[in-house]
């Protein structure tokens, strides 16, 4: 069987995204969008210079962080250099 050189693994994205921006969707009602510092094999992890996006009943909430972990089992999908649309 040849190898595809264009073929990308998930880990292997994750890796060139360290040190730029990422968006991360989180599982429930919030959004990050911060720069990757490192992740680990169950893909926990570090941004920083980070907005979260969080949706409430009084609207969506914007808060500033310096630096987060965030636990791996609770990312839904990331979007490498994207960010959400402003509302």
């Amino acid at each position: 069987m040849a190898h595809n050189p264009s073929q990308l693994l998930p880990s292997e994205l994750i890796d060139r995204c360290i040190g730029s921006k990422i968006w991360v969707i989180m599982k429930g009602d919030k959004e990050l969008v911060g720069t990757l510092k490192g992740f680990d094999v169950y893909v926990n992890m570090v941004l920083e210079d980070v907005t979260e996006y969080e949706i409430t009943p009084e609207g969506r909430r914007i808060t500033k962080l310096d630096q987060i972990l965030l636990n791996g089992n609770n990312i839904a999908i990331l979007v490498p250099g994207g960010s959400p649309d402003p509302e």
